[in-house]
């Protein structure tokens, strides 16, 4: 896994739960064999046309393996608490906090739609892992089954284990009826939004936290599009993703609520802060207020050297 050397997300690093959490940042990623734009977006957590754009891409042509690609995946963590998992919809991203340390990964969730329906969309609330199954046997829910017949696919109602059954290999169930974390036979379909209310997991990811993950763990499914952390020296770092759900009215109002919140809304270059906004990256980026850069700005335009 030479390209998953240096990303840092899946390393456990330890945290101070009192204080802003951001992990990842600017990265490199070796393209390998069977990677494509959109599998190399689920492992690394960035929108692939992002990934495509920023490295000069032409997405009507192979990748070619062993290709270098500057990526940047920073991100906040949305919630500390002391031991158990936190998953934020938005970002889809799951939290692993562990005896003082954390691990993060990426996640695929709940289509916001299927022909006009919201049925399927991944349920917000508290939970607690209540079984852990190997080479599960995949008991087709009702709504699956019409699903299928609408679609006009043979209807099932049991898929056992095996290369084509949707679970995988590990099945984590949880308190919260139908979801389930669990490995996914479409790789491509982690860190997107296409799962019928399961959590979907890239199998070099579920491996180790099947492991590691034990029965009664606490965790709570969260929704935040939007997050703000002060870093240790102070820089002020935002971080939008869709609101894929709808469930908020304006994100730039939950932006200044929670700068405000935090007490930073004078460190804060609004412009930056309305740029990444409206962009949606789902980057954690600085936004602090530079403010000798501007006085040198104005300086340079004051005597004619800079044309703004």
């Amino acid at each position: 896994m030479k390209g998953l050397l240096l990303f840092l997300f899946l390393i456990f690093v330890p945290y101070f739960p009192k204080t802003d959490i951001i992990i990842g940042g600017e990265t490199l990623y070796v393209i390998e064999k069977d990677d494509t734009l959109q599998l190399i977006g689920a492992k690394l957590g960035v929108d692939w046309n992002s990934i495509a754009k920023e490295n000069n891409i032409d997405i009507s042509k192979p990748l070619k393996i062993g290709q270098e690609l500057r990526v940047n995946n920073r991100k906040i963590v949305p919630k500390i608490v002391d031991n158990g998992i936190i998953i934020n919809i938005p970002d889809r991203m799951l939290y692993y906090f562990k005896k003082g340390s954390l691990k993060a990964f990426t996640v695929g969730l709940g289509m916001p739609s299927w022909r006009g329906m919201t049925r399927w969309r991944t349920p917000l609330g508290q939970f607690k892992i209540t079984d852990k199954r190997k080479n599960p046997t995949w008991h087709v829910p009702e709504s699956m089954q019409w699903k299928m017949m609408m679609e006009g696919k043979p209807v099932k109602k049991i898929v056992p284990p095996g290369p084509d059954n949707p679970l995988g290999r590990y099945a984590i169930d949880t308190s919260i009826p139908r979801v389930v974390i669990h490995e996914t036979i479409w790789p491509t379909t982690v860190y997107q939004f296409r799962s019928h209310g399961c959590v979907r997991v890239l199998s070099e990811h579920i491996e180790e936290f099947f492991e590691e993950v034990e029965i009664n763990t606490s965790g709570e499914i969260i929704y935040s599009p939007v997050k703000v952390a002060v870093s240790e020296v102070g820089r002020v770092f935002l971080e939008v993703h869709r609101d894929i759900y709808g469930n908020f009215k304006d994100l730039r109002d939950e932006a200044k609520r929670l700068i405000k919140e935090r007490g930073v809304s004078d460190k804060v270059d609004w412009q930056k802060a309305d740029l990444i906004i409206k962009e949606k990256s789902g980057v954690a980026e600085d936004i602090t207020y530079d403010i000798k850069k501007e006085f040198f700005k104005e300086y340079l335009c004051s005597c004619g050297c800079l044309s703004l």
